[in-house]
């Protein structure tokens, strides 16, 4: 084999060893059915690190940082969030298998296991705080809409930003309660095998730190119109992040949900922003 070859082996050698750590770690730190799923991945990557290395006729030894790297996404943001992003950068790994197939006869094989048995296990995943997303996005969504509306209004209509951050927390609190009521009664209602409680929990932290971080800017700085620029960029910010979370977590399309959310919360922001200029002229507002 020339030297392209090779390398090519060699660095297929290094990923395979490094996702075998970062799977046993995970699997060591797992209990129950997530344990066994996580650690039958495991061997299937040692499996594949030494079909390589029947070619590269040497050890390698794992990229420690990412190892670590991908261990501790997997505990902070969750496990399935964290193999599927991992899985996701080795999306073009199919692709350069193919590439070296025909010096590597076993190289169609690893690319097969690697597409089909490696997802089948991860789907296998069972993690409770994706039970939960709908009740977080219910929370994200209503508070995105309805504040950044809310902040746009209250800031032409009261000219003041310790009164609009006042106005917003009070009208944000009030309504994260509200929706943690109707998120417990609606799930109680439901056979989806969620807990009430929790999913009202959900619905309602995710409300408040939603609403926390769009009052953030009225509270830090003193020029009324760069306090509602910034608390909208933090609303694009929010909807960014969540979204690529969910299409990572559950496999689903990033540009159109970012694109939706986006426009309906700086849509309703826009609109309101109106309507408390037209409060402010028509009642004859002077703060």
């Amino acid at each position: 084999m020339n030297k392209e070859i090779m390398d090519k082996i060699s660095v297929f050698q290094k990923n395979e060893i490094t996702e075998y750590f970062i799977y046993t770690k995970l699997s060591e730190s797992s209990k129950g059915n997530n344990r066994e799923v996580l650690r039958r991945i495991a061997e299937d990557e040692l499996k594949h690190y030494n079909l390589w290395k029947k070619y590269s006729r040497k050890d390698i030894a794992p990229d420690t940082f990412k190892v670590w790297k991908y261990f501790l996404i997997s505990k902070i943001f969750g496990l399935t969030f964290g193999v599927k992003l991992m899985e996701k950068g080795e999306q073009g790994a199919q692709v350069a298998y193919n590439a070296v197939s025909k010096d590597v006869p076993e190289a169609e094989f690893i690319a097969h296991e690697e597409d089909g048995h490696e997802k089948e296990l991860i789907a296998m995943i069972d993690e409770e705080r994706l039970k939960y997303v709908g009740s977080i996005v219910l929370g994200l969504n209503d508070a995105l809409v309805e504040l950044t509306g809310a902040l746009a209004g209250l800031t032409f209509a009261l000219q003041n930003t310790r009164l609009v951050a006042t106005a917003g927390l009070i009208t944000g609190i009030a309504a994260s309660l509200s929706m943690a009521a109707s998120e417990y009664l609606s799930t109680k209602s439901e056979e989806a095998g969620k807990n009430p409680l929790k999913a009202s929990v959900y619905t309602g932290i995710a409300y408040v730190f939603t609403v926390l971080f769009l009052i953030f800017p009225f509270l830090v700085f003193k020029y009324l119109y760069l306090c509602l620029g910034v608390s909208l960029l933090n609303a694009v910010i929010v909807i960014y992040l969540f979204t690529f979370y969910v299409s990572i977590a559950k496999d689903v399309p990033f540009r159109k949900r970012f694109t939706e959310m986006a426009a309906i919360s700086l849509g309703i922001a826009a609109i309101s922003f109106f309507i408390g200029l037209l409060v402010r002229h028509f009642l004859r507002i002077d703060v």
